[in-house]
This record gives C-alpha cells, structure tokens and sequence, in this order.
C-alpha cells in the first residue's frame, strides 16, 4: 500500500453530493481496500459511511419496533428509531490512488452471525465508540480482536460525551500501545475521513518490514 494521504487531500474531487463519477472508480484507483466499520448499536456507524462516501450509500436500515423494546437497549440512543439490520456500505477515494471500500456491521448481538461474513476479506476495521456507554464496546471489540482485523478507534463525540483523558480510555478499552484512538465527529466529512486515515496509517505501518539488524 502507498503512504496515507492528510484529510486535506483525501477528499474525492468530483463534484455534487456523491461525486459526479457515479459509481465508477477513478481512472487514479490502485489500491482496492475493504474496510469494516464496527461498533455497538447507536453510535454511529450509518452516519459516518453517509458523511465521507463519494457514491450514495448503500442502507438496510429498518424502523424500531415495540418487539425490539426488550432486546435494543436504547440508553443513551433514544431518539435512534432506525437500525441497520445487514450493513451499510459506501466508498471513498484517497489520494495515491487508495480506494476503501466502507462496510457497516449491525451492533446487536442477535446480528453476530453476520460478522464473519462481513467481515471476510477485510484488512482493517474502523471501531466507533461512545464514551458514554464504554462497556456497550467491549463485545464489538472482542469480536474485531478475535478475528485477527488491525483496527483502530474512533471516538466518535455527542454534545453530552464525557470527558476523560487518553490515559483512561486506552486502560478503559484494554488497548494495546500501537491502536491508534482518534476523536472523531461521525457528522462531519473531514473528521471522519482523519479517522479512517488513521487506520490506513496503522495498517500501512503493519506493512512495513522491520529495519535488520546491523
């Protein structure tokens, strides 16, 4: 893979909401790159793949239900009345000819068997997390973990996010020195591309061979 992009340049230059090229890829396009976002339900997963895709993403959201009352634990999320139910997916160019391809994973456990599917092919995944509910991610985590996917988190902020210093995330998601952690607004087009820039970075620096000794 080539070296990442800042956020300045990543951003596709067609015009118009998705870009003028429709779904065809650039003629620049050299690197094809599947990427998973993952995190539990509410945190934002749909509205960052809808805030940096180039094409018009991709939904198989559904409405809430009163039968979802007892198995969708709406604390913190509760004016969400939608929920992806198989994956949102969309696409974004980088500069340097990267293209990743972005795929949303549902946040419920009762959606866990489409995990492996989702995320087979993938060299990475794009963790969201809300700090206000820490421990909803502890599951999404351990499945990303799990299946052997570099990752990086993005913390993606509310306008009642808790504050906490670096420090204390990283200790409160049990992360390892090298996972990169970035505040992200999952609103905002430059703030998430930063975030998936980040995880790009990360995996580049995996690909890159260890200097032998002299």
């Amino acid at each position: 893979m080539v070296s990442a992009p800042s956020s300045s340049s990543a951003a596709p230059s067609a015009s118009g909401p998705y870009g003028s090229s429709g779904l065809h890829l650039p003629d620049s396009a050299r690197e094809l790159v599947k990427i998973v976002v993952a995190g539990p339900f509410g945190v934002g997963k749909t509205t960052l793949i809808d805030s940096v895709s180039e094409i018009r993403p991709l939904h198989t959201e559904e409405q809430l239900t009163e039968a979802s009352v007892s198995v969708d634990d709406l604390a913190g999320v509760r004016d969400k009345t939608t929920t992806t139910v198989a994956i949102d997916f969309g696409r974004i160019s980088l500069d340097g000819g990267i293209v990743l391809y972005l795929f949303g994973t549902p946040g419920q456990e009762r959606f866990r068997a489409l995990w492996s599917d989702i995320a087979y092919g993938a060299l990475g995944a794009l963790v969201l997390v809300d700090t206000r509910r820490i421990d909803d991610s502890f599951e999404v985590l351990g499945l990303v973990e799990e299946s052997g996917l570099p990752y990086a988190v993005a913390l993606n902020t509310f306008p009642d996010s808790r504050q906490y210093t670096v420090e204390q995330l990283r200790t409160s998601l049990d992360l390892e020195p090298n996972t990169p952690m970035v505040a992200c607004d999952a609103r905002d087009r430059n703030a998430s591309i930063d975030a998936l820039l980040a995880l790009v970075q990360h995996l580049i620096s995996r690909d890159v061979p260890s200097p032998e000794p002299s």
